[in-house]
């Protein structure tokens, strides 16, 4: 079983990558079709969240955290 500290990090470097692949997200989609409305927001951070991680995991590059079963 993996420490707390060790959990964090393994998981610190991708949590500062969603929060740079948001801030681009709608760095584009603003510059792009102008300020959206909060549920719009609220998709496109849920979308980014939850397919984040399948990605990684696709890619190879998971952490240990995400990828124990």
């Amino acid at each position: 079983m993996t420490s707390t500290v060790g959990r964090l990090r393994q998981l610190a470097p991708h949590w500062a990558m969603i929060l740079v692949v948001l801030f681009v997200s709608f760095t584009l989609i603003e510059s792009i079709v102008g300020p959206l409305e909060l549920w719009q927001s609220l998709i496109v951070v849920a979308v980014i969240a939850f397919g984040y991680p399948i990605v990684v995991r696709s890619l190879g590059v998971a952490p240990d955290v995400w990828t124990d079963e």
